[in-house]
């Protein structure tokens, strides 16, 4: 600053206003420190003021699966709002292993951030979380909600699940088969309770030769609906719970051969932007991507801020998109009973 200073012309106080925004500053004088900035390349030490002033206006983020369309959307939110507050996300893929994210933590932890939004793998209740919370920093909790006394926001898990799986019932379906997502994670037991309520509250028995195990990959759950559908005993319906999952489960009815809806019926958890543009349209609940993200980024900004004090949990609603995978018309008028199958 005091090079800029000097080649411009100007005090070093002056310089700082130009660079902080704190000052209205004559445009000429303006102009000539900013072509001091520019002929020396000077940039802001922005870890000796984070020192200075015990903030470093970074927040970490720690999510799984990446490569699944919903977290990119849900990083694109968070990290808008977050832009917008003025903070800098870190982002880290915790690859849903336990040691993987603790290790992801730790590095976050060492990098002083402000906060930390964490979408949880099994087990972290025991393994990561504690030494978040020992550390002082901010949590929040996001997309997989824990009975723990920390701010988080998720979507809704059950009655979502129960609404996809009852339409079907509701349409004449009996045997109705489910891709679940990884065990141990909070909305995948969730979405299987809602599934099950769903069958339970109309007399169908839980067949456990129709719960496939997905394990939110689409190659794993590819294979175990390419075999189910393979089988003689095939059933009439499939529900997928996340979208890696949808995407395995399509690409193996289409490698055997098979047509949705004439040959399964289809509905599924989360949609895609362009999931109204192919054939078959997929039936689909949706979730609030933009409001799951930016309100978990709001209650960490207040948390930062010092301005909440008791630990808030939120549920999002998600938007059931009635379309034609699931082998009804999707009118206002109702769906028309299909034939018990």
């Amino acid at each position: 600053m005091d090079d800029v200073a000097r080649i411009a012309g100007v005090s070093v106080s002056t310089v700082s206003h130009v660079l902080n925004g704190t000052r209205n500053v004559n445009p000429t004088t303006r102009q000539r420190v900013d072509a001091a900035i520019v002929e020396i390349g000077y940039r802001r030490n922005v870890v000796a003021r984070s020192l200075a002033a015990g903030r470093t206006n970074t927040v970490g983020l720690s999510i799984s699966a990446l490569t699944n369309p919903y977290f990119g959307s849900l990083v694109h939110a968070v990290e808008q709002r977050l832009s917008e507050a003025g903070y800098v996300l870190i982002l880290g893929d915790s690859h849903d292993e336990p040691t993987s994210e603790k290790r992801l933590t730790g590095s976050l932890l060492d990098r002083q951030v402000d906060g930390m939004i964490l979408a949880p793998a099994a087990g972290s209740e025991s393994t990561t979380i504690p030494e978040i919370v020992r550390s002082g920093t901010p949590l929040v909790l996001i997309d997989r909600m824990l009975d723990l006394p920390c701010d988080q926001v998720g979507p809704e898990n059950d009655a979502s699940a129960y609404e996809l799986t009852a339409h079907l019932l509701d349409a004449g379906h009996r045997r109705i088969a489910i891709v679940r997502g990884i065990e141990g994670i909070s909305s995948t037991t969730e979405r299987f309770d809602g599934y099950a309520r769903a069958l339970a509250d109309r007399g169908v028995d839980l067949d456990p030769r129709l719960i496939l195990d997905g394990r939110s990959n689409v190659e794993v759950a590819e294979m175990h609906v390419r075999e189910l559908m393979s089988s003689s005993n095939r059933p009439s319906a499939l529900v997928s719970m996340n979208n890696s999952m949808t995407i395995g489960s399509l690409k193996a009815v289409r490698a055997l051969g098979l047509s949705i809806p004439d040959d399964l019926a289809f509905v599924c958890y989360d949609d895609f932007e362009w999931s109204d543009l192919f054939e078959p349209r997929l039936t689909a609940a949706a979730q609030d991507v933009q409001t799951i993200g930016r309100t978990a980024a709001d209650l960490l900004l207040n948390r930062i801020e010092g301005r909440d004090d008791k630990p808030r949990s939120i549920r999002v609603p998600t938007t059931f998109n009635h379309r034609n995978s699931c082998g009804c018309a999707a009118t206002s008028a109702g769906i028309p009973a299909a034939p018990e199958r």
